[in-house]
């Protein structure tokens, strides 16, 4: 199974611009043989990755249904393995420079500005335009600080999907990278499998749906990308009796992805 650097290397395959100088060169090749095949390997012009945190392999796997309108819209389902420790800043760092922890140098639960070279960075040396929708305080909203890109940062989840379609109908972007954390938020409060958290799971796989038909709407003139992928999974605490992550064991290490590749309709 592959990493989540992965994702990285892959992007960039797709898009056809040269992976960070940390990253991985190894690509997901079932997603790259698809590019073939779907858009017949012209480069993708748009992306959009929507990254809700905490939901790993297990939920799919429990609750495959709920992930119905995921996978109508990114059918391409691909396993892979999270980085340790999985904690959230560790994970994105990992996901979006290609590059393990002792490489990027984020290596437990702390949100540094990253200065090594980054995904967002390679968008940005052939011009593409990159935006950044996240919730305050969250990983994704600090340690990819202090580039040449549009950050929209936001109370919460709803104001950061609203903001998502505000950005579709007034600007134009290579790459917007979307982050939500209900889940993560509920699980940690309650269990993986309460009714709290199950209820935040539902909402980011209904949101990712809203999102991406929308997106794909806005760029159907245009090869697309879209990829629903998380930082890693959770496990109940013994100790407290509450959701968490962080440990080496299949609950928090796997997780799943889902890419979808669309055609320009022109």
């Amino acid at each position: 199974m592959q990493h989540i650097t992965a994702v990285t290397p892959t992007i960039c395959k797709l898009v056809g611009i040269p992976p960070p100088e940390l990253s991985t060169r190894e690509v997901i090749q079932s997603v790259v043989d698809a590019a073939r095949e779907l858009i017949g390997g012209r480069p993708v012009e748009k992306c959009l990755v929507y990254a809700p945190d905490a939901v790993g392999e297990a939920l799919f796997r429990d609750y495959a249904g709920d992930f119905r309108p995921v996978i109508e819209l990114a059918p391409l389902r691909v396993p892979l393995r999270s980085v340790f420790p999985p904690k959230t800043p560790v994970c994105f760092a990992s996901m979006f420079t290609g590059a393990l922890p002792e490489a990027h140098g984020i290596r437990r639960y702390e949100k540094p500005v990253l200065s090594c070279d980054t995904l967002f960075d390679a968008f940005l040396r052939p011009g593409k335009r990159v935006a950044i929708v996240a919730v305050e305080e969250s990983s994704i909203s600090r340690i990819f600080l202090n580039r040449n890109i549009d950050y929209f940062i936001e109370e919460y989840d709803q104001q950061v999907n609203d903001r998502f379609l505000q950005l579709l109908r007034d600007g134009d972007y290579d790459f917007i990278l979307v982050y939500n954390q209900e889940y993560d938020d509920a699980m940690h409060r309650t269990t993986p499998r309460s009714e709290e958290a199950l209820k935040a799971m539902r909402n980011h796989l209904r949101s990712f749906k809203r999102l991406a038909e929308a997106f794909l709407n806005r760029y159907r003139d245009h090869t697309r990308l879209i990829l629903f992928s998380s930082d890693h999974g959770v496990h109940i605490n013994p100790e407290t009796g509450r959701g968490d992550h962080g440990l080496d064991i299949p609950e928090d290490m796997e997780v799943v992805s889902f890419w979808g590749l669309y055609g320009s309709t022109l």
